[in-house]
């Protein structure tokens, strides 16, 4: 049975965030084709493309240098968090405006659930809210900024109706339309749905997002899914909320792909401090400690045809919590010993966290001394002047060469 209730629920997905930002500020950059990257050089991965390039096939991962083959007039721009985190506070000032409930699923993307706003915006129709968000958008940001808007009666058709007509539409998913939108749709155009999922669903004789959506509970949970996921997934093509959970945090963690290949191994070992202090900061703006740090690398030994990739890793759990970036990278250090010595990739990660709030303090335990109050103003200040005002001197090479990226997947730390 589909959930035939009034839609409460407002998707909002910035398009083309990050060129389009850039396209807003630089106005010299609009109706050209964008791509935003990491680090400019021609074996990156672009991060966004704008629409213009993305209409002569510019891709979302694709390698810089392909891109060039295809637009050879693309502008390729190094990211710039400052300004991605700016729009998207705005956006958040916005939605806020509506409901006591919102949520941003990833610095472009927002849910707002119009069944915690007040009485007179309940009242009102969700399209016209829709219409006056990107009006907002426009007058308070930027003419530059488009968005598209999806409503329905839970996040992930309000997601779908987000992604219908892009750039800049506004969509609604009912009882009275899913299965018109649905047939439109292929199966991995469905969020959540990749190849590999495709394929089990094509096991059981499921080929269409249609037919995804007629699919029996019993066998979604029993022959697809195999858990539980099976009748959560009958009740979201549906149109019922099961997404409506806020997540605790697991690890915490940053990697990099070397700027040269054959680094030093001190060299590699300031880029693992350097991510050590990032992944340490991280922990602290949340108010938790660690218990485990894990590292690995990607080694690269040239074999014949070419450079092939080894992947090596370790972790390290104790019986105390920690969250200073020296215990972070004393650790990490020691871990890093046995990595391999050709690395091209590096990465390191805390787990076992908890709230500092509920660590037991061993009985020499130092933090509630002179190291966790030096390391609290360092944070402090950093957090008022800029991030890495102040950091260890052994990581000052490293500040051009590391770049802070802009998480897609989460917002925690902006």
């Amino acid at each position: 049975m589909y959930n035939q209730a009034e839609p409460s629920v407002m998707h909002i997905d910035l398009n083309s965030c990050f060129a389009t930002i850039e396209q807003q500020a630089r106005p010299l950059l609009r109706g050209r084709p964008v791509a935003i990257v990491n680090r400019r050089s021609n074996h990156t991965s672009i991060v966004t493309a704008s629409y213009e390039a993305k209409v002569l096939g510019v891709t979302t991962g694709m390698k810089l240098n392909e891109a060039f083959k295809i637009c050879p007039d693309i502008v390729a721009l190094e990211s710039d968090p400052p300004k991605y985190r700016y729009i998207y506070r705005q956006l958040m000032r916005i939605m806020n405006d509506y409901s006591a409930h919102v949520r941003m699923k990833s610095i472009d993307e927002g849910v707002i659930d119009f069944s915690e706003a007040t009485i007179d915006v309940r009242q009102r129709n969700l399209c016209d809210i829709g219409w006056e968000i990107k009006n907002r958008l426009w007058g308070e940001i930027g003419g530059a900024i488009n968005c598209n808007v999806g409503i329905s009666t839970n996040r992930f058709l309000a997601k779908t109706a987000a992604g219908l007509n892009k750039p800049n539409g506004l969509d609604v998913i009912t009882h009275k339309n899913l299965r018109s939108t649905f047939k439109s749709l292929e199966l991995t155009d469905i969020t959540g749905i990749a190849q590999r999922m495709e394929l089990r669903l094509n096991q059981v004789g499921i080929y269409t997002a249609l037919e995804f959506l007629d699919a029996n509970e019993e066998i979604l949970r029993k022959q697809v899914f195999k858990s539980i996921t099976g009748s959560q997934w009958y009740k979201r093509l549906r149109g019922w909320e099961v997404d409506k959970h806020d997540y605790d945090i697991k690890t915490v963690g940053r990697q990099y792909v070397l700027d040269e290949y054959k680094l030093s191994r001190d060299k590699v070992l300031q880029r693992l401090h350097f991510l050590c202090e990032e992944v340490g900061q991280k922990i602290r703006s949340q108010g938790l400690v660690a218990r485990g740090v894990r590292v690995y690398a990607r080694g690269y030994q040239y074999k014949g045809s070419g450079w092939n990739g080894e992947y090596w890793q370790a972790r390290h759990l104790l019986k105390t919590s920690f969250s200073s970036d020296k215990d972070i990278y004393s650790i990490a250090r020691q871990l890093f010993e046995d990595a391999p010595n050709f690395v091209k990739e590096i990465g390191v990660s805390c787990y076992q966290l908890d709230s500092s709030e509920n660590i037991q303090l061993a009985f020499f335990d130092d933090r509630l001394g002179p190291g966790f109050n030096i390391t609290s103003t360092i944070d402090s200040i950093n957090l008022h002047y800029g991030g890495r005002t102040i950091h260890s001197a052994d990581t000052l090479s490293s500040n051009s060469k590391i770049t802070r990226r802009i998480p897609f997947g989460g917002t925690r730390y902006l």
